[in-house]
């Protein structure tokens, strides 16, 4: 299956603005983990990785939650991430300043 196909097939999401008891876990529920893992690469790029290089992008956190709504391709490689629009606004700033926050 191709992996745009296999990451769509795999969408899951909880209602915005569920609380969650685990902050470290919360990036599994929104689909991330298909791709990344906090400190190795895989399909996509580590998490500590996109930490690192955003770590004086005071603007990061917006950027990130955007990509992370609408996807892109090129920063990382070639493999795109797809849009993952079972996150929320919110959601997504969310899960950027925690992958920031990753040292």
């Amino acid at each position: 299956m191709k992996p745009i196909l296999f990451l769509s097939a795999l969408a899951i999401g909880l209602p915005a603005g569920a609380a969650f008891a685990d902050d470290d876990e919360f990036y599994k529920t929104k689909n991330c983990f298909a791709c990344h893992r906090i400190d190795r690469n895989t399909l996509g790029p580590s998490f500590k990785s996109v930490a690192a290089k955003y770590a004086e992008d005071k603007g990061a956190d917006v950027m990130l939650a955007k990509r992370i709504r609408e996807g892109g391709v090129g920063v990382w490689g070639s493999v795109p991430m797809p849009p993952q629009n079972q996150v929320s606004e919110e959601e997504s700033l969310t899960l950027s300043r925690w992958i920031l926050g990753l040292k």
